[in-house]
Protein backbone atom coordinates (compact mmCIF):
# COMPACT_ATOMS: atom_id res chain seq x y z
CA UNK A 1 0.00 0.00 0.00
CA UNK A 2 1.47 3.25 -1.04
CA UNK A 3 1.78 6.15 1.41
CA UNK A 4 -1.13 8.05 -0.21
CA UNK A 5 -3.63 5.22 0.21
CA UNK A 6 -2.50 4.67 3.79
CA UNK A 7 -3.18 8.31 4.61
CA UNK A 8 -6.68 8.12 3.08
CA UNK A 9 -7.49 4.94 5.05
CA UNK A 10 -6.27 6.48 8.32
CA UNK A 11 -8.42 9.58 7.74
CA UNK A 12 -11.50 7.47 7.04
CA UNK A 13 -11.02 5.43 10.23
CA UNK A 14 -10.68 8.56 12.31
CA UNK A 15 -13.93 9.93 10.85
CA UNK A 16 -15.66 6.62 11.59
CA UNK A 17 -14.56 6.62 15.22
CA UNK A 18 -15.59 10.24 15.67
CA UNK A 19 -19.05 9.48 14.26
CA UNK A 20 -19.82 6.62 16.63
CA UNK A 21 -17.94 7.70 19.69
CA UNK A 22 -20.06 8.53 22.81
CA UNK A 23 -21.15 12.17 22.94
CA UNK A 24 -19.83 14.21 25.86
CA UNK A 25 -22.44 15.60 28.36
CA UNK A 26 -23.94 19.01 27.60
CA UNK A 27 -22.40 21.81 29.60
CA UNK A 28 -24.45 23.46 32.32
CA UNK A 29 -26.64 26.38 31.33
CA UNK A 30 -24.79 29.61 31.06
CA UNK A 31 -25.85 33.21 30.52
CA UNK A 32 -25.19 32.85 26.81
CA UNK A 33 -27.13 29.61 26.27
CA UNK A 34 -30.94 29.11 26.40
CA UNK A 35 -32.49 26.03 27.94
CA UNK A 36 -35.99 24.73 27.26
CA UNK A 37 -37.49 26.69 30.18
CA UNK A 38 -36.18 29.90 28.64
CA UNK A 39 -38.00 29.04 25.41
CA UNK A 40 -41.23 28.45 27.33
CA UNK A 41 -40.82 31.77 29.11
CA UNK A 42 -40.17 33.63 25.86
CA UNK A 43 -43.25 32.10 24.20
CA UNK A 44 -45.37 33.11 27.20
CA UNK A 45 -44.05 36.66 26.98
CA UNK A 46 -44.87 36.66 23.25
CA UNK A 47 -48.48 35.66 23.95
CA UNK A 48 -48.21 32.20 22.36
CA UNK A 49 -50.46 30.70 25.01
CA UNK A 50 -51.60 27.60 23.10
CA UNK A 51 -47.97 26.77 22.30
CA UNK A 52 -46.99 27.25 25.94
CA UNK A 53 -49.80 24.98 27.05
CA UNK A 54 -48.76 22.10 24.78
CA UNK A 55 -45.04 22.29 25.47
CA UNK A 56 -45.33 22.85 29.23
CA UNK A 57 -47.73 19.90 29.52
CA UNK A 58 -45.22 17.61 27.83
CA UNK A 59 -42.34 18.91 29.91
CA UNK A 60 -44.27 18.49 33.17
CA UNK A 61 -45.02 14.87 32.27
CA UNK A 62 -41.31 14.32 31.61
CA UNK A 63 -40.53 15.86 34.99
CA UNK A 64 -43.02 13.59 36.75
CA UNK A 65 -41.44 10.54 35.14
CA UNK A 66 -37.91 11.72 35.93
CA UNK A 67 -37.78 14.15 38.90
CA UNK A 68 -34.08 14.80 38.24
CA UNK A 69 -34.74 16.16 34.75
CA UNK A 70 -35.51 19.73 35.91
CA UNK A 71 -34.35 21.69 38.89
CA UNK A 72 -36.92 22.78 41.53
CA UNK A 73 -36.91 26.34 40.18
CA UNK A 74 -37.49 25.09 36.62
CA UNK A 75 -40.41 22.94 37.80
CA UNK A 76 -41.90 26.00 39.52
CA UNK A 77 -41.62 28.06 36.34
CA UNK A 78 -43.22 25.34 34.22
CA UNK A 79 -46.19 25.07 36.57
CA UNK A 80 -46.76 28.84 36.55
CA UNK A 81 -46.52 29.15 32.76
CA UNK A 82 -48.82 26.16 32.30
CA UNK A 83 -51.35 27.67 34.74
CA UNK A 84 -51.17 31.02 32.91
CA UNK A 85 -52.04 29.29 29.64
CA UNK A 86 -55.01 27.57 31.30
CA UNK A 87 -56.17 30.94 32.69
CA UNK A 88 -56.00 32.39 29.19
CA UNK A 89 -58.22 29.53 27.97
CA UNK A 90 -60.71 30.34 30.79
CA UNK A 91 -60.17 26.96 32.47
CA UNK A 92 -60.17 28.60 35.88
CA UNK A 93 -60.52 25.54 38.12
CA UNK A 94 -57.67 23.78 36.34
CA UNK A 95 -55.60 26.94 36.53
CA UNK A 96 -56.18 27.21 40.30
CA UNK A 97 -54.97 23.65 40.79
CA UNK A 98 -51.78 24.34 38.83
CA UNK A 99 -51.16 27.65 40.61
CA UNK A 100 -51.58 25.83 43.93
CA UNK A 101 -49.02 23.23 42.86
CA UNK A 102 -46.69 26.04 41.80
CA UNK A 103 -46.94 27.72 45.21
CA UNK A 104 -46.24 24.41 46.92
CA UNK A 105 -43.19 23.97 44.69
CA UNK A 106 -42.07 27.53 45.49
CA UNK A 107 -42.44 26.85 49.20
CA UNK A 108 -40.24 23.78 48.93
CA UNK A 109 -37.80 25.76 46.82
CA UNK A 110 -37.55 28.48 49.47
CA UNK A 111 -36.85 25.90 52.16
CA UNK A 112 -34.01 24.29 50.25
CA UNK A 113 -32.60 27.75 49.35
CA UNK A 114 -30.82 26.19 46.40
CA UNK A 115 -32.05 28.81 43.95
CA UNK A 116 -33.09 32.32 44.89
CA UNK A 117 -34.26 35.25 42.75
CA UNK A 118 -31.47 37.29 41.27
CA UNK A 119 -30.06 40.14 43.34
CA UNK A 120 -28.25 41.71 40.41
CA UNK A 121 -25.35 39.23 40.27
CA UNK A 122 -24.34 38.87 36.63
CA UNK A 123 -23.24 35.29 37.27
CA UNK A 124 -26.77 34.20 38.21
CA UNK A 125 -28.41 31.64 35.97
CA UNK A 126 -31.22 32.77 33.65
CA UNK A 127 -33.82 30.78 35.53
CA UNK A 128 -32.87 32.42 38.83
CA UNK A 129 -33.29 35.81 37.19
CA UNK A 130 -36.73 35.06 35.75
CA UNK A 131 -38.63 33.23 38.49
CA UNK A 132 -42.31 34.29 38.34
CA UNK A 133 -43.40 36.41 41.29
CA UNK A 134 -45.18 34.51 44.05
CA UNK A 135 -47.33 37.60 44.68
CA UNK A 136 -48.39 37.63 41.03
CA UNK A 137 -49.29 33.94 41.22
CA UNK A 138 -51.56 34.62 44.20
CA UNK A 139 -53.20 37.52 42.38
CA UNK A 140 -53.94 35.29 39.39
CA UNK A 141 -55.39 32.67 41.72
CA UNK A 142 -57.69 35.34 43.17
CA UNK A 143 -58.75 36.28 39.64
CA UNK A 144 -59.65 32.64 39.01
CA UNK A 145 -61.71 32.52 42.20
CA UNK A 146 -63.62 35.68 41.27
CA UNK A 147 -64.42 34.23 37.84
CA UNK A 148 -65.70 31.13 39.63
CA UNK A 149 -67.76 33.38 41.97
CA UNK A 150 -65.80 32.11 44.98
CA UNK A 151 -65.19 35.53 46.51
CA UNK A 152 -64.37 34.20 49.98
CA UNK A 153 -61.51 32.14 48.56
CA UNK A 154 -60.29 35.16 46.59
CA UNK A 155 -60.27 37.30 49.74
CA UNK A 156 -58.48 34.56 51.68
CA UNK A 157 -55.65 34.22 49.15
CA UNK A 158 -55.13 38.00 48.91
CA UNK A 159 -55.42 38.47 52.68
CA UNK A 160 -52.45 36.15 53.00
CA UNK A 161 -50.23 38.68 51.22
CA UNK A 162 -48.51 40.99 53.73
CA UNK A 163 -49.78 44.58 53.45
CA UNK A 164 -46.38 45.99 52.52
CA UNK A 165 -46.16 43.58 49.56
CA UNK A 166 -49.58 44.40 48.09
CA UNK A 167 -49.48 46.13 44.74
CA UNK A 168 -52.17 48.68 43.73
CA UNK A 169 -54.06 46.10 41.67
CA UNK A 170 -54.10 43.71 44.65
CA UNK A 171 -55.47 46.44 46.92
CA UNK A 172 -58.05 47.38 44.30
CA UNK A 173 -59.27 43.81 43.97
CA UNK A 174 -59.38 43.42 47.74
CA UNK A 175 -61.32 46.68 48.11
CA UNK A 176 -63.93 45.56 45.59
CA UNK A 177 -64.23 42.12 47.16
CA UNK A 178 -64.57 43.54 50.68
CA UNK A 179 -67.21 45.98 49.45
CA UNK A 180 -69.18 43.21 47.77
CA UNK A 181 -69.01 41.17 50.98
CA UNK A 182 -70.29 44.12 53.03
CA UNK A 183 -67.00 44.58 54.89
CA UNK A 184 -66.89 48.37 54.67
CA UNK A 185 -63.97 49.20 56.95
CA UNK A 186 -61.32 47.02 55.24
CA UNK A 187 -62.74 48.07 51.87
CA UNK A 188 -62.19 51.74 52.70
CA UNK A 189 -58.67 50.98 53.92
CA UNK A 190 -57.81 49.17 50.69
CA UNK A 191 -59.25 51.90 48.45
CA UNK A 192 -57.24 54.51 50.36
CA UNK A 193 -54.09 52.47 49.89
CA UNK A 194 -54.74 52.41 46.14
CA UNK A 195 -55.05 56.20 46.15
CA UNK A 196 -51.91 56.55 48.23
CA UNK A 197 -49.96 54.75 45.53
CA UNK A 198 -51.97 56.00 42.54
CA UNK A 199 -53.74 59.27 43.40
CA UNK A 200 -55.49 59.44 40.00
CA UNK A 201 -57.23 56.06 40.40
CA UNK A 202 -60.72 57.44 39.75
CA UNK A 203 -62.53 54.12 40.23
CA UNK A 204 -61.00 53.86 43.71
CA UNK A 205 -62.33 57.37 44.38
CA UNK A 206 -65.82 56.25 43.34
CA UNK A 207 -65.45 53.23 45.60
CA UNK A 208 -64.69 55.44 48.61
CA UNK A 209 -67.60 57.77 47.84
CA UNK A 210 -69.96 54.78 47.54
CA UNK A 211 -68.92 53.79 51.08
CA UNK A 212 -69.91 57.21 52.48
CA UNK A 213 -66.39 58.56 52.84
CA UNK A 214 -66.70 62.36 52.77
CA UNK A 215 -66.05 63.98 49.44
CA UNK A 216 -63.76 66.56 51.02
CA UNK A 217 -61.65 63.83 52.58
CA UNK A 218 -61.33 62.02 49.27
CA UNK A 219 -60.44 65.26 47.48
CA UNK A 220 -57.70 65.95 50.02
CA UNK A 221 -56.00 62.70 48.98
CA UNK A 222 -55.60 64.05 45.45
CA UNK A 223 -54.58 67.61 46.33
CA UNK A 224 -50.84 67.11 45.73
CA UNK A 225 -51.28 65.69 42.25
CA UNK A 226 -53.79 68.42 41.35
CA UNK A 227 -51.30 71.07 42.36
CA UNK A 228 -48.33 69.54 40.56
CA UNK A 229 -49.86 68.16 37.32
CA UNK A 230 -51.18 70.66 34.74
CA UNK A 231 -54.82 70.65 33.54
CA UNK A 232 -56.23 68.71 36.51
CA UNK A 233 -58.19 71.61 38.02
CA UNK A 234 -61.43 69.82 37.08
CA UNK A 235 -60.74 66.81 39.35
CA UNK A 236 -61.97 68.40 42.59
CA UNK A 237 -65.25 69.35 40.94
CA UNK A 238 -65.53 65.83 39.52
CA UNK A 239 -65.13 64.37 43.01
CA UNK A 240 -67.70 66.82 44.35
CA UNK A 241 -70.18 65.79 41.63
CA UNK A 242 -69.90 62.09 42.37
CA UNK A 243 -70.06 62.73 46.11
CA UNK A 244 -73.54 64.14 45.43
CA UNK A 245 -74.30 61.15 43.18
CA UNK A 246 -73.53 58.67 45.95
CA UNK A 247 -75.64 60.51 48.52
CA UNK A 248 -78.67 60.48 46.23
CA UNK A 249 -78.63 64.27 45.86
CA UNK A 250 -79.57 64.07 42.21
CA UNK A 251 -80.30 67.75 41.57
CA UNK A 252 -76.95 68.99 42.88
CA UNK A 253 -75.13 66.13 41.16
CA UNK A 254 -76.77 67.08 37.85
CA UNK A 255 -75.88 70.74 38.25
CA UNK A 256 -72.27 69.96 39.13
CA UNK A 257 -71.76 67.51 36.26
CA UNK A 258 -73.39 69.96 33.86
CA UNK A 259 -70.89 72.59 34.97
CA UNK A 260 -68.09 70.12 34.20
CA UNK A 261 -69.55 69.03 30.90
CA UNK A 262 -69.89 72.62 29.71
CA UNK A 263 -66.18 73.25 30.19
CA UNK A 264 -64.43 73.16 26.83
CA UNK A 265 -61.87 70.51 27.78
CA UNK A 266 -64.52 68.06 29.05
CA UNK A 267 -67.28 68.83 26.57
CA UNK A 268 -68.87 65.78 24.94
CA UNK A 269 -67.30 63.32 27.36
CA UNK A 270 -69.20 60.04 27.04
CA UNK A 271 -68.79 59.07 30.71
CA UNK A 272 -70.16 62.41 31.94
CA UNK A 273 -73.09 62.21 29.52
CA UNK A 274 -73.82 58.67 30.71
CA UNK A 275 -73.78 59.83 34.33
CA UNK A 276 -76.15 62.69 33.49
CA UNK A 277 -78.49 60.30 31.72
CA UNK A 278 -78.55 58.00 34.74
CA UNK A 279 -79.12 60.90 37.14
CA UNK A 280 -82.02 62.25 35.10
CA UNK A 281 -83.47 58.74 35.12
CA UNK A 282 -83.18 58.50 38.90
CA UNK A 283 -84.81 61.92 39.22
CA UNK A 284 -87.75 60.79 37.09
CA UNK A 285 -86.87 63.05 34.15
CA UNK A 286 -87.08 60.36 31.48
CA UNK A 287 -87.13 62.82 28.59
CA UNK A 288 -83.74 64.33 29.45
CA UNK A 289 -82.40 60.90 30.33
CA UNK A 290 -83.19 59.56 26.85
CA UNK A 291 -81.72 62.70 25.30
CA UNK A 292 -78.39 62.30 27.12
CA UNK A 293 -78.21 58.59 26.31
CA UNK A 294 -78.74 59.39 22.65
CA UNK A 295 -76.00 62.03 22.73
CA UNK A 296 -73.61 59.56 24.36
CA UNK A 297 -74.20 56.77 21.85
CA UNK A 298 -73.86 59.19 18.95
CA UNK A 299 -70.41 60.10 20.26
CA UNK A 300 -69.50 56.45 20.87
CA UNK A 301 -71.46 53.97 18.71
CA UNK A 302 -69.81 51.10 20.61
CA UNK A 303 -71.07 52.29 24.00
CA UNK A 304 -72.51 49.53 26.19
CA UNK A 305 -72.59 50.99 29.71
CA UNK A 306 -76.03 52.37 30.60
CA UNK A 307 -77.69 51.05 27.44
CA UNK A 308 -79.81 48.69 29.53
CA UNK A 309 -81.51 51.67 31.18
CA UNK A 310 -81.81 53.40 27.80
CA UNK A 311 -83.49 50.31 26.32
CA UNK A 312 -85.86 50.12 29.28
CA UNK A 313 -86.89 53.75 28.81
CA UNK A 314 -87.50 53.23 25.10
CA UNK A 315 -89.59 50.14 25.86
CA UNK A 316 -91.70 52.08 28.38
CA UNK A 317 -92.40 54.66 25.68
CA UNK A 318 -93.59 51.90 23.37
CA UNK A 319 -90.68 52.30 20.93
CA UNK A 320 -90.25 48.54 20.59
CA UNK A 321 -88.73 48.68 17.12
CA UNK A 322 -85.99 50.98 18.42
CA UNK A 323 -85.45 48.62 21.37
CA UNK A 324 -85.10 45.66 19.02
CA UNK A 325 -82.57 47.52 16.86
CA UNK A 326 -80.64 48.60 19.94
CA UNK A 327 -80.47 45.02 21.20
CA UNK A 328 -79.15 43.74 17.86
CA UNK A 329 -76.52 46.48 17.74
CA UNK A 330 -75.34 45.71 21.28
CA UNK A 331 -75.09 41.99 20.58
CA UNK A 332 -72.89 42.79 17.59
CA UNK A 333 -70.61 44.73 19.94
CA UNK A 334 -70.42 42.10 22.70
CA UNK A 335 -72.58 39.31 24.08
CA UNK A 336 -70.42 39.02 27.21
CA UNK A 337 -72.06 41.99 28.94
CA UNK A 338 -75.44 42.07 30.67
CA UNK A 339 -76.75 45.09 28.75
CA UNK A 340 -77.60 43.43 25.40
CA UNK A 341 -79.51 40.68 27.17
CA UNK A 342 -81.44 43.18 29.29
CA UNK A 343 -82.39 45.28 26.28
CA UNK A 344 -83.66 42.23 24.40
CA UNK A 345 -85.43 41.17 27.59
CA UNK A 346 -87.19 44.54 27.81
CA UNK A 347 -88.41 44.07 24.23
CA UNK A 348 -89.78 40.64 25.14
CA UNK A 349 -91.35 41.85 28.39
CA UNK A 350 -93.19 44.76 26.78
CA UNK A 351 -94.25 42.39 23.99
CA UNK A 352 -95.79 40.25 26.78
CA UNK A 353 -93.45 37.33 26.16
CA UNK A 354 -92.67 36.90 29.83
CA UNK A 355 -91.01 33.46 29.62
CA UNK A 356 -88.45 34.76 27.13
CA UNK A 357 -87.94 37.91 29.21
CA UNK A 358 -87.28 35.67 32.22
CA UNK A 359 -84.64 33.70 30.32
CA UNK A 360 -82.91 36.85 29.03
CA UNK A 361 -82.95 38.42 32.49
CA UNK A 362 -81.43 35.28 34.00
CA UNK A 363 -78.70 35.26 31.35
CA UNK A 364 -77.90 38.92 32.11
CA UNK A 365 -77.62 38.17 35.84
CA UNK A 366 -75.32 35.26 35.06
CA UNK A 367 -73.00 37.68 33.26
CA UNK A 368 -73.27 40.43 35.90
CA UNK A 369 -74.85 39.60 39.25
CA UNK A 370 -74.79 43.31 40.17
CA UNK A 371 -76.91 44.43 37.22
CA UNK A 372 -79.87 46.21 38.83
CA UNK A 373 -81.75 46.40 35.54
CA UNK A 374 -81.35 42.66 34.99
CA UNK A 375 -82.69 41.91 38.47
CA UNK A 376 -85.68 44.18 37.89
CA UNK A 377 -86.36 42.58 34.50
CA UNK A 378 -86.29 39.06 35.90
CA UNK A 379 -88.33 40.09 38.94
CA UNK A 380 -90.98 41.74 36.76
CA UNK A 381 -91.17 38.69 34.50
CA UNK A 382 -91.55 36.36 37.49
CA UNK A 383 -94.20 38.63 39.00
CA UNK A 384 -96.25 38.70 35.81
CA UNK A 385 -95.97 34.91 35.56
CA UNK A 386 -97.47 34.63 39.05
CA UNK A 387 -94.23 33.53 40.76
CA UNK A 388 -94.42 36.29 43.36
CA UNK A 389 -92.12 34.89 46.03
CA UNK A 390 -89.32 34.38 43.51
CA UNK A 391 -89.90 37.90 42.19
CA UNK A 392 -89.54 39.34 45.70
CA UNK A 393 -86.04 37.86 46.04
CA UNK A 394 -84.89 39.68 42.91
CA UNK A 395 -86.53 42.98 43.85
CA UNK A 396 -84.93 42.84 47.29
CA UNK A 397 -81.50 42.30 45.73
CA UNK A 398 -82.11 45.26 43.41
CA UNK A 399 -83.02 47.39 46.45
CA UNK A 400 -79.84 46.27 48.21
CA UNK A 401 -77.72 47.32 45.25
CA UNK A 402 -79.59 50.56 44.45
CA UNK A 403 -81.50 51.81 47.52
CA UNK A 404 -81.99 55.26 45.97
CA UNK A 405 -83.83 54.03 42.88
CA UNK A 406 -87.56 54.26 43.35
CA UNK A 407 -88.29 51.86 40.49
CA UNK A 408 -86.77 49.06 42.56
CA UNK A 409 -89.56 49.53 45.11
CA UNK A 410 -92.24 49.94 42.48
CA UNK A 411 -91.44 46.49 41.19
CA UNK A 412 -92.01 45.07 44.63
CA UNK A 413 -95.32 46.83 45.09
CA UNK A 414 -97.01 46.26 41.75
CA UNK A 415 -99.67 43.52 41.69
CA UNK A 416 -98.74 42.22 45.15
CA UNK A 417 -101.80 42.19 47.37
CA UNK A 418 -100.60 40.34 50.46
CA UNK A 419 -100.60 42.98 53.20
CA UNK A 420 -97.92 41.27 55.26
CA UNK A 421 -95.67 41.30 52.22
CA UNK A 422 -96.45 44.95 51.60
CA UNK A 423 -95.59 45.78 55.20
CA UNK A 424 -92.29 43.98 54.81
CA UNK A 425 -91.59 45.99 51.67
CA UNK A 426 -91.95 49.27 53.48
CA UNK A 427 -90.02 47.99 56.47
CA UNK A 428 -87.20 47.40 54.00
CA UNK A 429 -87.85 50.70 52.29
CA UNK A 430 -87.91 52.88 55.38
CA UNK A 431 -86.21 51.00 58.22
CA UNK A 432 -86.19 53.92 60.62
CA UNK A 433 -89.95 53.56 60.98
CA UNK A 434 -89.37 50.12 62.43
CA UNK A 435 -86.56 50.82 64.93
CA UNK A 436 -85.24 53.73 66.95
CA UNK A 437 -82.37 55.61 65.35
CA UNK A 438 -80.08 54.54 68.18
CA UNK A 439 -80.74 50.88 67.29
CA UNK A 440 -79.95 51.27 63.60
CA UNK A 441 -77.07 49.02 62.53
CA UNK A 442 -73.98 51.19 62.21
CA UNK A 443 -72.82 49.46 59.05
CA UNK A 444 -75.99 49.92 57.02
CA UNK A 445 -74.75 52.62 54.68
CA UNK A 446 -77.57 51.99 52.23
CA UNK A 447 -80.20 52.58 54.95
CA UNK A 448 -78.68 56.01 55.53
CA UNK A 449 -78.80 56.69 51.82
CA UNK A 450 -82.52 55.85 51.84
CA UNK A 451 -83.07 58.42 54.55
CA UNK A 452 -81.52 61.13 52.45
CA UNK A 453 -83.40 59.94 49.38
CA UNK A 454 -86.83 60.09 50.93
CA UNK A 455 -86.43 62.90 53.43
CA UNK A 456 -84.04 65.37 51.85
CA UNK A 457 -85.77 68.64 51.15
CA UNK A 458 -83.95 68.71 47.82
CA UNK A 459 -85.45 65.47 46.52
CA UNK A 460 -89.11 65.83 47.50
CA UNK A 461 -90.02 62.21 46.75
CA UNK A 462 -93.05 62.25 49.05
CA UNK A 463 -95.57 62.27 46.21
CA UNK A 464 -94.10 59.09 44.74
CA UNK A 465 -94.16 57.45 48.16
CA UNK A 466 -97.78 58.50 48.69
CA UNK A 467 -98.75 56.95 45.36
CA UNK A 468 -97.07 53.68 46.29
CA UNK A 469 -98.74 53.61 49.69
CA UNK A 470 -102.21 54.30 48.28
CA UNK A 471 -101.69 51.43 45.87
CA UNK A 472 -100.62 49.17 48.72
CA UNK A 473 -103.62 50.08 50.87
CA UNK A 474 -106.17 49.75 48.08
CA UNK A 475 -106.94 46.14 48.99
CA UNK A 476 -106.42 45.85 52.73
CA UNK A 477 -105.48 48.06 55.67
CA UNK A 478 -102.28 47.77 57.68
CA UNK A 479 -101.23 49.87 60.66
CA UNK A 480 -97.63 50.48 59.59
CA UNK A 481 -98.57 51.54 56.07
CA UNK A 482 -101.32 53.90 57.26
CA UNK A 483 -98.89 55.53 59.68
CA UNK A 484 -96.20 55.98 57.00
CA UNK A 485 -98.81 57.46 54.67
CA UNK A 486 -99.76 59.88 57.44
CA UNK A 487 -96.15 61.00 57.78
CA UNK A 488 -95.81 61.51 54.05
CA UNK A 489 -99.05 63.50 53.91
CA UNK A 490 -97.81 65.80 56.66
CA UNK A 491 -94.70 66.43 54.59
CA UNK A 492 -96.82 67.68 51.68
CA UNK A 493 -99.13 69.75 53.96
CA UNK A 494 -102.14 67.41 53.67
CA UNK A 495 -102.83 67.69 57.40
CA UNK A 496 -106.45 66.58 57.56
CA UNK A 497 -105.89 63.40 55.58
CA UNK A 498 -102.72 62.76 57.59
CA UNK A 499 -104.79 62.92 60.79
CA UNK A 500 -107.24 60.45 59.24
CA UNK A 501 -104.41 58.03 58.44
CA UNK A 502 -103.01 58.23 61.98
CA UNK A 503 -106.53 57.54 63.31
CA UNK A 504 -106.91 54.50 61.06
CA UNK A 505 -103.52 53.22 62.17
CA UNK A 506 -104.47 53.58 65.84
CA UNK A 507 -107.79 51.84 65.26
CA UNK A 508 -105.88 48.89 63.85
CA UNK A 509 -103.27 48.95 66.62
CA UNK A 510 -104.10 51.15 69.66
CA UNK A 511 -100.56 50.54 70.97
CA UNK A 512 -98.81 52.00 67.93
CA UNK A 513 -96.81 54.68 69.71
CA UNK A 514 -95.50 56.36 66.55
CA UNK A 515 -98.99 56.95 65.15
CA UNK A 516 -100.02 58.41 68.49
CA UNK A 517 -96.98 60.68 68.54
CA UNK A 518 -97.71 61.87 65.00
CA UNK A 519 -101.27 62.73 65.92
CA UNK A 520 -100.24 64.49 69.13
CA UNK A 521 -97.67 66.62 67.32
CA UNK A 522 -100.28 67.75 64.84
CA UNK A 523 -102.65 68.69 67.65
CA UNK A 524 -100.05 70.57 69.73
CA UNK A 525 -98.02 72.37 67.10
CA UNK A 526 -99.42 75.49 65.55
CA UNK A 527 -97.34 74.87 62.44
CA UNK A 528 -97.41 71.18 61.54
CA UNK A 529 -94.94 71.82 58.73
CA UNK A 530 -92.30 73.02 61.18
CA UNK A 531 -92.98 70.06 63.44
CA UNK A 532 -92.55 67.62 60.61
CA UNK A 533 -89.36 69.23 59.42
CA UNK A 534 -88.01 69.17 62.97
CA UNK A 535 -88.88 65.49 63.25
CA UNK A 536 -87.13 64.73 59.98
CA UNK A 537 -84.01 66.59 61.09
CA UNK A 538 -84.03 64.68 64.37
CA UNK A 539 -84.39 61.43 62.46
CA UNK A 540 -81.44 62.16 60.22
CA UNK A 541 -79.17 63.55 62.91
CA UNK A 542 -80.19 61.34 65.80
CA UNK A 543 -77.02 59.27 65.82
CA UNK A 544 -73.44 60.37 65.83
CA UNK A 545 -72.79 58.49 62.59
CA UNK A 546 -75.53 60.30 60.75
CA UNK A 547 -73.60 63.54 61.11
CA UNK A 548 -70.92 62.05 58.88
CA UNK A 549 -73.21 61.61 55.91
CA UNK A 550 -72.13 62.96 52.58
CA UNK A 551 -74.61 65.44 51.19
CA UNK A 552 -75.81 66.58 54.63
CA UNK A 553 -75.84 70.25 55.50
CA UNK A 554 -72.59 69.90 57.44
CA UNK A 555 -71.03 68.19 54.44
CA UNK A 556 -72.22 70.95 52.14
CA UNK A 557 -70.74 73.50 54.52
CA UNK A 558 -67.43 71.65 54.49
CA UNK A 559 -67.39 71.71 50.71
CA UNK A 560 -68.21 75.43 50.76
CA UNK A 561 -65.39 76.08 53.23
CA UNK A 562 -62.88 74.10 51.19
CA UNK A 563 -63.87 75.06 47.65
CA UNK A 564 -61.20 77.72 47.51
CA UNK A 565 -58.64 75.28 48.91
CA UNK A 566 -59.45 72.78 46.17
CA UNK A 567 -59.59 75.40 43.44
CA UNK A 568 -63.33 75.16 42.87
CA UNK A 569 -64.16 78.81 42.58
Amino acid sequence: MDPGEAAILESSLRSFYRLFAPLPPLPAASPGRMNVIDHVRDMAAAGLHSNVRLLSSLLLTMSNNNPELFSPSQKYQLLVYHADSLFHDKEYRNAVSKYTMALQQKKALSKTSKVRPSTGNSASTPQSQCLPSEIEVKYKMAECYTMLKQDKDAIAILDGIPSRQRTPKINMMLANLYKKAGQERPSVTSYKEVLRQCPLALDAILGLLSLSVKGAEVASMTMNVIQTVPNLDWLSVWIKAYAFVHTGDNSRAINTICSLEKKSLLRDNVDLLGSLADLYFRAGDNKNSVLKFEQAQMLDPYLIKGMDVYGYLLAREGRLEDVENLGCRLFNISDQHAEPWVVSGCHSFYSKRYSRALYLGAKAIQLNSNSVQALLLKGAALRNMGRVQEAIIHFREAIRLAPCRLDCYEGKMKKMNDVNLLSAVFITLIPFYCMPVSQEPRSTVKYRKMRIFFFSGREQKYEDGIALLRNALANQSDCVLHRILGDFLVAVNEYQEAMDQYSIALSLDPNDQKSLEGMQKMEKEESPTDATQEEDVDDMEGSGEEGDLEGSDSEAAQWADQEQWFGMQ
